[in-house]
């Protein structure tokens, strides 16, 4: 999991245990890539759809 690497990854800066980033970046590997499929209409409807449920929830919550 990608966040919980990255937190790692600081911290062992923090401590000394990666003395760079350099180090670091010779460690990760991207194993996987995803591309969005859908398109950016839909995705803008979407999102706009959530927006509206988040207002109505915190309105009338």
């Amino acid at each position: 999991e990608t966040t919980a690497l990255g937190a790692a990854y600081l911290a062992g800066l923090e401590v000394g245990l990666y003395p760079s980033l350099d180090m670091l970046a010779d460690n990760w590997r991207c194993e996987r890539r995803f591309v969005p499929r859908m398109s950016a209409d839909q995705r803008d409807s979407k999102y706009r759809g959530w927006k509206a449920a988040v207002a109505r929830v915190l309105t009338d919550g």
